[in-house]
């Protein structure tokens, strides 16, 4: 048996232990949270590990706090790993603080545990403030219909195939299609090849209540029912302006679920749709944000009034986890006959046809555009592209070595990593769209993973400072770009600060050139004009006649071509002109080519060969090109973009080497 000084030198030891524990929770919530821990005993604790972010649910931690005595308030913040407690007495408060710390908890539904840390509190913000608008032109009317009609229409949807209507079974659910199929590979229906048999006559009632209850102008002639079970979503989207008329009613039945609404400013709006709730998206909710269900098995929602806790209601409402069951949606809609004249012409693939031709026509071409000329080209020549991307600049690195010692960073789009290494006093992590540089970034040793800049798989203000570099002006619309920031800001914490470099359509500022921007004298096309014997006049036309070429051929003409200039284009998106590189802008949205060096190996292919529709050439016989998407920034641009964002101020804004360049701080 133990002796008595064995005890209590094993107690001491692990009393120490849980105090520096403690400690350390204190420190990275006034760090991360802003939330100030004080050395005296207050009515208010704060709890570390115990959250909705962690799995925690309101009920449970409700149970485990009313042991020590009258609990007055809970605020359980949305996605945050605590929560704060107020207690009816400082004794009360005392008592948990001392029992609470330290103990391990199973929670409920998941198979694990979590250890909890208290702190107490000085002062908390309990004051109720009102719940998010909802977005313009967006309604929830609950029970809009009954148990019993539920059941009757939950039970005559025939998920075997039916030769009469479109069955569908997608990655992240199961999908059926009544009047008109949507077509996921163009997002839109073909208006000229309606389904036989029509809607189904069950839903004439439900119909029947939209129209007389004014939630839909004439009757929809297209149904989607789509049936999700835990744990499955669906990405966010805008209906398609130019398939569908205004009105998007559907009715949720057999379980709720939480549907997330993004302004393009980066505004978010989660809503609940109840079991047997009608929801109506019109006008700017419909044509503009977009709506989407995030995968995941356990929703944020407020607390029913069994599980809230006092008669103090906390700043963020009384929210608790639940878990979701298998829900199915009844969508209705009107196929559109002529084209939509909604006043989002920047996002309204009707309107954008007449628009600049140098910017893509709808989302789903800017998405292609993308595809084809940023992430297919980058994994194309991720090998050549990392040995070119070496030397960290010097104005990126200051940025990183001025952060506190500890500081999580995350470098979004880090390519080859070579900031990830940096300083060994910041724990950095990256991500790029490409799988060979981030391959490259782990036969370094460095943490990175694969992703879109757009949807970072990790959870919001939990970073100290991010890194953009040479990302955001790959992507083809404003809307897309302005998305990219938002997920930026979204990442970092209250406090974090962000560095984001664009390429400058202003290569030359303030007197100074970019060492990237050589003397048109000695480049490479000048000498050619020397040696062909050309004027000025004549050369430009030349290349002006090549580019033409690039646009007009044909796939089979373009490998045919025998002019060692044209050789060296590849099939590019019409209507974007071809950059020379090391030159002035002359367009914002360019292709700027990238010449593969001679053995340099490309990813699909043997090394030192690459493929025609002719089968694999040598690259002895034609010089590898590669063609990347940019938009290049006007003076200003960037700013104007953060600007838009009301939970960021810029704290910096310069020009760096031909680059646009700001520093975030979010607020």
């Amino acid at each position: 048996m133990e002796n008595t000084s064995e005890i209590k030198q094993k107690i001491s030891k692990e009393d120490k232990k849980l105090l520096k524990k403690q400690n350390k929770a204190r420190h990275t919530l006034l760090r991360h949270e802003g939330i100030k821990s004080v050395s005296y005993a207050t009515q208010n604790l704060v709890i570390a590990n115990g959250g909705l972010g962690n799995g925690m649910n309101r009920q449970q931690l409700r149970e485990i706090l009313e042991v020590f005595g009258l609990v007055e308030a809970l605020l359980m913040p949305p996605n945050k790993p605590y929560s704060l407690v107020k207690y009816g007495t400082v004794e009360e408060a005392k008592k948990a603080y001392s029992l609470l710390s330290g103990k391990k908890i199973m929670l409920d539904d998941l198979n694990q545990s979590i250890t909890l840390y208290i702190n107490f509190v000085e002062k908390v913000h309990w004051e109720d403030t009102l719940p998010p608008t909802l977005p313009p032109g967006l309604l929830v009317i609950e029970e809009f219909v009954s148990s019993e009609d539920e059941k009757m229409l939950l039970e005559n949807i025939d998920w075997t195939t039916d030769k009469q209507n479109a069955l569908t079974s997608l990655k992240h659910r199961r999908v059926k299609h009544y009047g008109y199929e949507f077509r996921y590979d163009d997002n839109n229906v073909d208006k000229e090849n309606p389904l036989p048999g029509g809607l189904p006559e069950i839903c004439n009632t439900v119909l029947e209540k939209c129209l007389n209850q004014g939630f839909a102008k004439s009757k929809p002639d297209q149904l989607t029912i789509n049936q999700y079970e835990p744990g499955q979503g669906i990405p966010p989207h805008v209906d398609t302006h130019s398939a569908f008329e205004d009105e998007i009613i559907s009715l949720s039945l057999g379980a709720e679920t939480v549907m997330d609404f993004k302004h393009p400013d980066g505004r978010t709006v989660a809503v609940m749709l109840p079991r047997c709730s009608l929801l109506v998206m019109t006008g700017e909710s419909r044509y503009l944000w977009t709506h989407g269900i995030t995968p995941r098995k356990f929703d944020v929602v407020q607390a029913t009034e069994r599980q809230k806790v006092g008669t103090v209601s906390s700043d963020t409402g009384n929210l608790t986890l639940n878990k979701r069951g298998t829900r199915t949606s009844f969508t209705f809609r009107k196929v559109r006959r002529t084209p939509c004249n909604c006043a989002y012409p920047s996002v309204c693939d009707s309107q954008q046809s007449n628009s600049a031709p140098s910017a893509p026509d709808s989302d789903r071409e800017a998405l292609r555009l993308e595809q084809e000329h940023v992430h297919k080209v980058y994994e194309k020549i991720a090998g050549h592209f990392s040995s070119t991307r070496h030397t960290p600049w010097p104005k990126i690195v200051e940025f990183l070595l001025t952060l506190p010692e500890g500081s999580l960073v995350a470098d979004i789009g880090c390519g080859n990593g070579k900031y990830l290494g940096v300083s060994k006093d910041l724990y950095m992590i990256g991500c790029d769209r490409s799988k060979t540089l981030v391959d490259i970034c782990a036969e370094k040793k460095f943490e990175a993973f694969i992703c879109d800049a757009l949807s970072v798989p990790v959870r919001s203000d939990g970073f100290d400072a991010c890194i953009s570099i040479a990302v955001i002006h790959h992507f083809s619309t404003e809307e897309r770009r302005m998305a990219t920031l938002s997920e930026l800001a979204r990442l970092l914490r209250p406090g974090g600060k962000a560095l984001i470099y664009v390429w400058a359509m202003e290569q030359e500022f303030n007197k100074q050139k970019s060492k990237y921007l050589k003397d048109y004298r000695n480049s490479r096309g000048q000498r050619e004009k020397i040696k062909a014997g050309l004027t000025q006049e004549q050369f430009n036309d030349q290349m002006l006649d090549c580019s033409s070429h690039t646009a007009a051929y044909s796939e089979q003409a373009m490998s045919n071509l025998k002019d060692k200039q044209c050789n060296e284009c590849q099939i590019i998106t019409p209507r974007l002109p071809v950059h020379t590189n090391r030159t002035l802008f002359n367009s914002q949205d360019v292709l700027v080519p990238w010449h593969l060096k001679s053995g340099a190996k490309v990813i699909g292919g043997p090394a030192g060969t690459m493929k025609s529709s002719e089968g694999p050439v040598r690259q002895s016989e034609s010089s590898l090109v590669f063609h990347r998407y940019y938009h290049v920034f006007c003076e200003g641009e960037l700013e104007a973009a953060c600007k838009k964002m009301s939970n960021i101020k810029i704290q910096q804004s310069y020009h760096d080497q031909g680059n646009w360049c700001v520093i975030l701080e979010k607020l």
